[in-house]
């Protein structure tokens, strides 16, 4: 594909002043005809802005593919993609085609570039961004395969890891039968899922080993000290890390999963400030983690914290495989976890038929068989339109006998108007039946009904547990501010003040969103705790 017929959006035309300035954050560079300039797997490569010559951009060989040219660059265009913000390692090689003269733009150098120049932020931001989701479309998604079997939990973890972080990746589902297929490259049924990168064999894959080689995991850089680490990437761990970035704070974003939290769950949002039509919960999230990376916050996941601790005035963040962070600020975003009905095959049908998100992800697993959705608040009802309208035959259970009690009004009126959904209240679900999927579900006042899946929305539990010495309340949510109960006199003696808002017992750990006492449960009130925590860190830092 030549320049001339990319979109102007992933190859945007720059003035002469544009051009100059974005020059002046590269250092100058010739390079031979087939000479690379980066290579897949780089874990640090730079954007590669083409003086003279032509490069073009390469999905290497693969055991199964040959290479395949996706574009050629020439004079006045910059290569590169979204991964250059992200921390991604390649995953697409670079190289001339003829003698060429490059000026290379580093990573910190295109973080000063973000920062500094907002033209030129906008115009680069927008074109890695196109050429992100042209590539997710095209040869170069082959580079991450995922394969698995479609009702398995394992392989639904990494598609969702995948998707969450915007990786280009392909996806494939496959029957125990069809994994006789890749019998002789030595991969059986136990192997799965695998995850292929840049043809390489990952067995048993997780979301974390394909992250640790796709050089997505935090690596501590020497006695690095950062500003702010936010634990846990909801709206609220987003809007912290995006606040705090943007007002210069050396900001670290941790999930245990992906970015997105429960938010990134929910079908639509209708009630959102901005979106008078509404918007899903990934297509916000997504939104909201292109303009963290903007900002240069830098995003781990899968990475779990399991210990926090004050150490010489500062605070160390343990994370699960031992490597630690060290902090002067932390603000404690992680939310909480999905309760689970209390049912014999509970566990067996978590990997083939329970779900506790409704997206186009699960949607696919279910289409068009009918459901049971069990829940009494927004999540449940907008869960159950969701389904309803793709076709799915829908079964609401809410224990409650008063279905407005917990869920808008305009869900309720919508729900009750819609002949593909039954809604029963002062139900509960009582029974799963089915073989290696979940074929049927027993509901108290209704019987047995058929179901392909189960979408549990019937709360979370914080979590809080690795916090204890945190001040919580009796449900382990944490306490901030004046609502702590118990405050150890010296810490806040020696600061000479009282705790700030969203200030939890230990001084400089703040915490937002649901994991928080009091807090509203809503997207919008989340996104608001978030950013307001960062107001409580600088009065914090400044002392």
């Amino acid at each position: 594909m030549d320049t001339h017929t990319l979109d102007p959006l992933q190859n945007p035309e720059m003035s002469d002043a544009q051009w100059q300035r974005l020059c002046g954050f590269g250092v100058a560079d010739s390079v031979a005809a087939g000479d690379y300039l980066f290579r897949s797997g780089d874990r640090d490569y730079d954007l590669i802005l083409v003086e003279e010559g032509e490069v073009e951009v390469v999905r290497d060989s693969l055991f199964w593919i040959e290479e395949a040219v996706l574009e050629r660059m020439g004079p006045r265009s910059f290569v590169g993609e979204l991964g250059l913000l992200n921390g991604q390692g390649a995953f697409l090689s670079a190289r001339a085609t003829e003698p060429t003269r490059v000026l290379r733009v580093s990573r910190a150098e295109l973080r000063r570039l973000m920062a500094e120049d907002d033209d030129l932020c906008d115009l680069v931001l927008h074109a890695l961004w196109a050429r992100r989701e042209a590539l997710r479309r095209g040869p170069a998604a082959l580079t991450l395969k995922f394969i698995g079997e479609s009702s398995s939990r394992d392989f639904l973890a990494l598609q969702r890891f995948a998707e969450r972080l915007d990786l280009v990746h392909k996806s494939v589902a496959v029957s125990p039968v069809e994994i006789g297929k890749h019998a002789k490259l030595g991969v059986t049924a136990e192997d799965l899922p695998i995850a292929y990168i840049q043809g390489e064999p990952i067995i048993r894959a997780t979301p974390g080993l394909v992250a640790d080689r796709l050089g997505l995991s935090y690596e501590s850089n020497g006695d690095e000290i950062v500003d702010l680490v936010v634990i846990g990437g909801g709206p609220a761990g987003l809007a912290a890390a995006i606040y705090g970035a943007s007002e210069g704070l050396s900001t670290v974003l941790l999930d245990a999963v992906a970015p997105g939290g429960q938010a990134a769950s929910t079908s639509r949002i209708e009630n959102f400030l901005g979106f008078p039509f509404g918007v899903s919960g990934g297509d916000l999230i997504g939104q909201a983690s292109l303009q963290a990376l903007k900002f240069g916050v830098r995003v781990y996941a899968p990475c779990e914290a399991v210990a926090l601790a004050s150490v010489d005035d500062l605070l160390d963040v343990t994370l699960a495989d031992g490597r630690v962070i060290r902090a002067r600020s932390t603000i404690v975003t992680s939310g909480a976890a999905y309760r689970r009905l209390n049912l014999d095959r509970w566990p067996d049908f978590e990997r083939s038929g329970i779900y506790y998100a409704a997206t186009q992800l699960e949607l696919r697993q279910v289409m068009e068989s009918p459901v049971v959705v069990v829940g009494g608040a927004n999540s449940a009802g907008q869960a159950s339109l969701y389904l309803a309208a793709n076709g799915c035959p829908v079964h609401l259970v809410v224990r409650g006998e008063d279905l407005g009690r917990r869920m808008s009004s305009y869900l309720v009126d919508r729900l009750l108007e819609d002949p593909r959904i039954q809604v029963h209240t002062g139900a509960n679900v009582v029974g799963l039946d089915g073989g290696d999927l979940l074929e049927r579900v027993h509901i108290d006042r209704v019987g047995e009904v058929d179901a392909r899946g189960l979408f549990c929305f019937i709360g979370a539990d914080p979590a809080t547990g690795w916090l204890s010495s945190l001040d919580r309340d009796p449900d382990g949510f944490l306490r901030t501010g004046t609502d702590i109960a118990w405050q150890p006199l010296e810490h806040w003696q020696r600061l000479g003040r009282e705790p700030l808002p969203f200030e939890t017992s230990t001084p400089r750990v703040f915490a937002a969103g649901d994991v928080r006492r009091g807090s509203m449960k809503r997207v919008a009130a989340a996104v608001g705790e978030g950013s307001s925590a960062v107001a409580s860190v600088h009065r914090a830092l400044a002392g």
